[in-house]
């Protein structure tokens, strides 16, 4: 529960195999599933969505290092928003014991995914994870709410899909309470400048770790993630400062800004 994030406490519940395998078996387009995997029939859950070709993260968790390293061996590839809600060092009974993000930088093949908004991390974080993971191992992700691309919306509430009320402030979803972000409202260019400007990423390596990292991931690099023949011809055309000018879909335009 204490990684809960910004859902709604009466929707965290641990894995029941009737409910997970009904989901599974009524959709045939599942990629990727987050889950917890220190939750009682986390690890089964796993195994069991592996072999149907499903990529499983570890995410919303607090896992101790062991339990990660656990989690990877039955199949975990993937951390979700490292750093936000995902374990780190902690004491217990004296003792200090690493986590998920300790274990994801040992784990060399681990894939990580930061919230790259320029709010969720600061620069140092984001030179840190670049440092240890490298482009080939980061996907930059939004962690978008439904408000994504609005601007501060003083003293207004909104209730979003995942059950609770967030503020949109400062650039960023929080909690009204304001005592812990709840999502960004970023779009995905303000992930590619936040790379250059804040972690001095060059840029054919942020434009990398928001195409053909995350597409390798999920397991479509062959139709997307980069310009090649047979794949969808999906481009992004943006200028110096990452203003994008012309979005284009399948080949097709479907944004054009003058």
């Amino acid at each position: 529960m204490s990684q809960m994030g910004a859902r709604a406490a009466e929707q965290v519940r641990n894995p029941i195999k009737e409910e997970y395998m009904n989901i599974v078996e009524s959709f045939d387009n599942i990629l990727r599933w987050s889950l917890a995997p220190e939750l009682p029939g986390a690890l089964e859950m796993a195994m069991e969505l592996t072999k149907r070709g499903i990529r499983m993260s570890i995410g919303h968790s607090d896992a101790l290092f062991d339990e990660t390293i656990k989690a990877y061996e039955v199949g975990f590839t993937t951390v979700t928003h490292l750093y936000s809600c995902t374990s780190t060092v902690r004491r217990i009974n004296a003792f200090r014991y690493a986590g998920i993000v300790e274990a994801a930088f040992l784990i060399d093949d681990m894939m990580v995914e930061i919230i790259a908004d320029g709010k969720h991390l600061p620069a140092s974080l984001l030179k840190l994870i670049y440092k240890i993971k490298g482009p080939d191992r980061i996907c930059l992700v939004t962690d978008a709410v439904d408000a994504a691309g609005l601007k501060d919306v003083k003293g207004e509430i909104f209730s979003h899909t995942r059950g609770s009320n967030i503020i949109i402030e400062d650039d960023v979803a929080k909690l009204p309470d304001r005592s812990a972000f709840a999502g960004s409202v970023a779009t995905t260019d303000r992930l590619v400048r936040t790379m250059l400007k804040l972690a001095d990423v060059p840029l054919y390596q942020a434009v990398k770790m928001m195409s053909a990292t995350p597409a390798k991931n999920i397991g479509i690099f062959s139709k997307k993630g980069s310009l090649s023949i047979g794949k969808d011809a999906d481009i992004i055309i943006f200028d110096d400062d990452i203003n994008v000018s012309t979005v284009i879909v399948g080949g097709e335009v479907t944004i054009e800004k003058n």
